[in-house]
């Protein structure tokens, strides 16, 4: 886990996000839409989904809306020193790309991002990158960075990095070691179809070596069997400050695990940002769906 220093700006306006109903926390209105790798569980890989590069997701409008989200929006904004602003990066601060080393955060939504840490009493980004990765992509000081699905927070996750390693020393053309978890992307391959299948033994041979296989966006992440996520992350760090108020804005499986680890809050405002690849499931528990990056953005012009 990182945190970095500060910086400047602001800005006001827009709202042509699309929102949708919700059977969750908040009052409902109902409706749906997507895709992704729903075969596994929980899959990811954030940065899997991070992963990506330079051919972006497929935008489609997603409408659907939640009655009292703008209410439960305004108790935020109203005292933002109680609350909470946590963000995903891949697929929601910047655009999934074809490799992760291709993505990039527009200034502009940097600027909303500093000028949110200046407000709220916590911006934090949970990340599939490492934490040290997702601080130099954001770039934004006084934001606190989680690494790994939040599995940088678990102590025992160390203990399987030597079970990790003949993973991580497979001849996979896009492989990523993150350390904790070894992600096989296969977004740049000829035939997506046959990639995934042929991962598939690798997945096999990853759970017989006790480890957990998740599939996210086009990626395959092999994992510690720990009791740590984007959840348990979400929860230490609320915890930690005293915090009952917080807005979480994900693009992937593993968002999933963030969303839950905000029920029992006070407030809680549920983001899911949509694309063709993503989980429906991850629609399903979202208090607000946006179609994109960039209407995240305005979104966050709200707060």
């Amino acid at each position: 886990m990182q945190r970095v220093g500060d910086g400047p700006d602001e800005g006001d306006q827009a709202d042509r996000r699309k929102r949708r109903p919700h059977r969750g926390p908040l009052p409902v209105a109902g409706e749906q839409d997507q895709e992704r790798d729903d075969h596994e569980p929980a899959a990811d890989t954030e940065q899997g989904a991070e992963e990506t590069g330079e051919e972006a997701d497929g935008d489609e409008p997603h409408g659907r809306i939640l009655r009292g989200v703008d209410d439960v929006l305004a108790r935020l904004r109203e005292e933002p020193g109680l609350a909470a602003v946590l963000l995903d990066v891949d697929g929601t601060l910047a655009r999934i790309v074809a490799r992760p080393e291709l993505a990039a955060v527009p200034e502009e939504t940097r600027a909303e991002v500093r000028r949110l840490v200046r407000r709220y009493a916590l911006v934090a980004c949970v990340s599939g990158r490492t934490g040290e990765d997702a601080a130099r992509l954001v770039g934004v000081g006084g934001v606190v960075y989680v690494g790994v699905h939040g599995l940088e927070l678990a102590p025992e996750a160390e203990s399987w990095r030597e079970s990790l390693r003949p993973f991580a020393a497979e001849r996979w053309p896009w492989l990523e070691d993150k350390g904790l978890t070894v992600a096989f992307h296969w977004r740049e391959a000829g035939d997506e179809e046959e990639a995934r299948g042929s991962l598939q033994a690798v997945a096999e041979r990853a759970r017989a070596a006790g480890l957990e296989a998740r599939w996210g966006r086009k990626v395959l992440e092999l994992r510690p069997p720990v009791e740590a996520d984007k959840g348990t992350a979400v929860r230490s760090l609320l915890s930690e400050r005293g915090l009952q108020r917080a807005l979480y804005a994900g693009d992937d499986t593993t968002d999933l695990d963030a969303f839950l680890g905000l029920d029992g809050l006070e407030v809680a405002v549920r983001v899911a940002v949509a694309s063709a690849e993503g989980p429906p499931a991850l629609r399903e528990a979202a208090d607000l769906v946006v179609a994109s990056p960039e209407e995240l953005r305005e979104l966050l012009r709200e707060l």
